[in-house]
Order: C-alpha cells, then structure tokens, then sequence
C-alpha cells in the first residue's frame, strides 16, 4: 500500500510537472525576449504551456491586480499605488529583474542629426524644438512619436529623459513599438525612442549626451555594459507569490545561464 502510494505520489508531481500552464502579460519591450523565452522553455519541458501576450506595462500589471495573468511583464517598476492596491487586496507579489535595456533615440535615415544632448531630446518631446534647424538639421518640422501612457517604457523615458516634463500634445503615441519603427522610418521628420532590441536597419540611432555635449555615446550592449550610455533600465517580471510554485520554473529557465545567452540573443543586456 504504501508503495502504490509513493508511486501515486510520483505521478502526480511528474503530470503536474507537465502539465503546466502559465500566462505571461504586459511590456511590448519585454515581449520578443519572453516569446524567446517560451519557445525554448516549451521544447525543453514538453507538456507545459506558455501564453503571452504584449499590450505594455500598465495592462500587464492590471492583469496581475485582477488575476488574469500569471506574470505581469514590466518595462517599469511598479508605482506606489500599485504596491498599496495589490498590498490591501491581500496579495503579496514577488518582483524579479529578467534582464536590463538601453533605450534607444531614433530617427529617420536620412536625417544628417547624429547626436543630441538630453536637454535637446526634452526640449523636441515638450515641444520647446520644433524644428530639426534648431538643432543642427535641416529646415524640416520635427514629428515626435511616444509609446502610449500606459507603456513602461513612456514613464520611463518621462522619468529619466524628460526630466519629469510633460510631453507636449503634438507628441503621436503609438500603441507599440514596432509602429514607432514603422513610422519613425517612414518619415523623414521624425524621432522617437524604443528598446535596443527593436532598433532595425530602417532607422538611425543617435547618440546621447548627458554632460551637456561634453561626451556623446550610441545606444549598444557593449556601451550599456560598460556604463557609458546613460539610458539603460532594469526588465521585470512582476508575480503574486501565490503562483510562485506554478511560475518559478519558467522564472528560473530565464535566469540561468541558458535564458541569458537568449537574453543576448534577442539583443538585451544579459544580467552579471
């Protein structure tokens, strides 16, 4: 009896094991490294699923408030009230760095503006720059595109960037960051901003300053290894400790030397 029970016992874990599902919501940043992710994840634990799904930071963490995700992708850390929300509804939550990101300044190709120093960016996203002459360009009319408010990655650039400043109303916000790419390509007045991994051929990067134009600095990996680009932010990964059993063995494949080499893959930064 006690044998049959053992092996009972054996199988339950191992069809759990398989068997689980897991959702994954939120930060279109996060997003191309989690589907990595999950792809290999799937093949080396047959059996278990891994849905995600993008939409940004705040509709990941909604859907962690509301119990509709497992994990809450985050291209932000959560905002007080957040914490006070998830804290008075009784569900204690676990917050784990998954990787780190150099937000990238872009504009169109055949724009001859190669570098700009913070104060410039701040000034074209308030809406003080509004023309390409006023900083080194062409006679041509800035057109600014932004991530949409509930993105992490429009309250980190708000933040870091801005300085706190408010984007000006002529500011296009996009519903993700591919389209940002679209249509910072397609126009050649452009600027916008996205996470490295999403820079393509189809537009340019330009180089940052934070020292008022002493030292300007490319967003790459090597660049935000070293420290010397100064927008680089933290990826999480947000997760109700109640679903830490369900969830941690997806978390960990991330953090272990193999989801860091997809890390690098993708093109984030892979944690030390």
């Amino acid at each position: 009896m006690k044998k049959t029970l053992i092996i009972l016992s054996i199988l339950a874990t191992a069809f759990q094991a398989l068997g689980q599902k897991i959702v994954v919501k939120g930060s279109d940043t996060v997003l191309p490294l989690t589907q990595k992710e999950a792809e290999r994840y799937m093949k080396k634990m047959s059996g278990n699923s891994v849905t995600v799904v993008g939409g940004g930071s705040g509709v990941g963490i909604a859907a962690l408030m509301d119990g509709t995700t497992d994990i809450a992708m985050s291209s932000r850390r959560l905002k007080m009230d957040e914490r006070l929300k998830l804290q008075e509804a009784g569900k204690p939550f676990k917050e784990v760095v998954v990787a780190n990101d150099a937000l990238s300044v872009i504009v169109h190709p055949a724009n001859k503006v190669t570098k700009l120093t913070r104060e410039q960016i701040e000034g074209i996203f308030t809406g003080k720059i509004k023309n390409w002459k006023e900083v080194g360009g062409a006679d041509l009319t800035i057109v600014a595109y932004s991530r949409e408010t509930s993105s992490g990655t429009y309250e980190f650039f708000k933040e870091h960037v801005l300085n706190r400043k408010n984007y000006a109303s002529t500011v296009l916000n996009m519903p993700a960051t591919g389209a940002i790419i679209q249509s910072v390509s397609q126009t050649k007045g452009a600027i916008g901003y996205v996470g490295l991994a999403y820079v393509t051929k189809e537009v340019k990067d330009v180089a940052v300053s934070y020292d008022g134009g002493k030292n300007y600095v490319l967003a790459t990996k090597e660049n935000a290894i070293n420290k010397t680009y100064p927008v680089v932010r933290p990826l999480y990964y947000y997760y109700q400790t109640s679903k830490e059993k369900q969830v941690k063995p997806f978390v960990d494949f991330i953090l272990s030397s193999e989801g860091q080499q997809i890390v690098d893959e993708v093109g984030y930064i892979r944690l030390k």
